[in-house]
């Protein structure tokens, strides 16, 4: 036989571990010093360029 279940309980713990998770990525995108943050943003600029660098043909514009 099945348990019941209180659906408002279970309602707010859902949405308590929706703020939770949306917490921990506010945690982890915030929650950095400058420093970390500046070289986060210079490895995604690598990564960026590396990728762009590895294109086989460039976007060229289409004039006849």
């Amino acid at each position: 036989m099945s348990n019941v279940v209180n659906l408002r309980q279970a309602r707010k713990a859902k949405a308590r571990g929706e703020k939770e998770r949306l917490a921990q990525a506010n945690r982890a995108k915030f929650g950095r010093s400058k420093a970390e943050r500046l070289e986060a943003e210079a490895q995604e600029s690598r990564r960026v360029r590396a990728l762009d660098g590895a294109r086989r043909e460039k976007d060229a514009p289409d004039t006849p």
